[in-house]
């Protein structure tokens, strides 16, 4: 049988420290924290999916086999265009490393801006707006 992958539900994020990482995504970008699990273990949501946070110290098998703190980069799609976008970002302390630079998404041509969370994972976030 033959299958098809339709969108990603959940990632996993190894970070330093949770609740850092945790407070910065709540503050910068917005998500909502959620705790879940008998082991009250942390996770981030917005739209339809989440970001499971994790200590190195932590269980190796919920994370990629050499998972770090800052070995991850993720891209995040937003409805605001990117001078929103660095405005937020400067607004919060948080250094823009790059952008607004063209890219191609999984839609199309998208404008993103790059950042660095806690952990030093890059981050970038990207519309699909045209400026």
């Amino acid at each position: 049988m033959r299958f098809t992958i339709d969108r990603i539900d959940h990632i996993s994020l190894t970070c330093s420290d949770v609740e850092i990482a945790a407070s910065w995504f709540q503050r910068v970008l917005g998500m909502e924290r959620e705790e879940f699990g008998q082991e009250g273990r942390t996770a981030l949501k917005f739209g339809g999916q989440k970001i499971n946070l994790y200590t190195a110290s932590e269980d190796p098998t919920n994370t990629g086999a050499a998972a770090g703190p800052g070995t991850a980069s993720i891209c995040f799609i937003t409805g605001v265009g990117t001078e929103d976008i660095i405005s937020h970002l400067v607004g919060c302390g948080v250094t823009v490393e790059k952008g607004p630079v063209p890219r191609l998404g999984a839609l199309g041509p998208m404008s993103s801006v790059y950042c660095r969370d806690p952990d030093g994972n890059l981050i970038e976030i990207a519309s699909y707006l045209e400026d």
